[in-house]
């Protein structure tokens, strides 16, 4: 499956500068990690966030926001937002909220 390039390049712009953040090939699509963990990827037209599991259900109140699901089995605190519903404020809003989470986790 491919992914947007161009969200991806959006994505990139977002966390500039950011520390400890890495890209990997995955799910398809294009992951972006800090310091080993998860933040946001890329996954076809769309944008997986990771957020903290007790705010999954109201991030599904948002507009374009859906469960990631890739097993049939839906996860809390993983997100897909679709890529019509991302204008720069809410994919920067997006992956802020998703850093703000990371930065919780222990590095990998």
């Amino acid at each position: 499956m491919a992914y947007d390039e161009a969200l991806a390049e959006r994505i990139r712009d977002g966390l500039h500068g950011a520390a400890g953040v890495t890209e990997k090939k995955m799910f398809g699509g294009l992951a972006f990690l800090t310091d080993g963990n998860i933040t946001v990827g890329v996954t076809g037209d769309d944008l997986m966030v990771r957020i903290d599991p007790d705010e999954t259900d109201a991030a599904l109140a948002e507009p374009g926001a859906r469960r990631f699901d890739m097993t049939g089995r839906p996860m809390r605190g993983w997100i897909v937002v679709a890529g019509d519903a991302l204008d720069d404020d809410v994919l920067g809003s997006w992956i802020e909220r998703a850093r703000a989470f990371v930065a919780t986790l222990p590095p990998k």
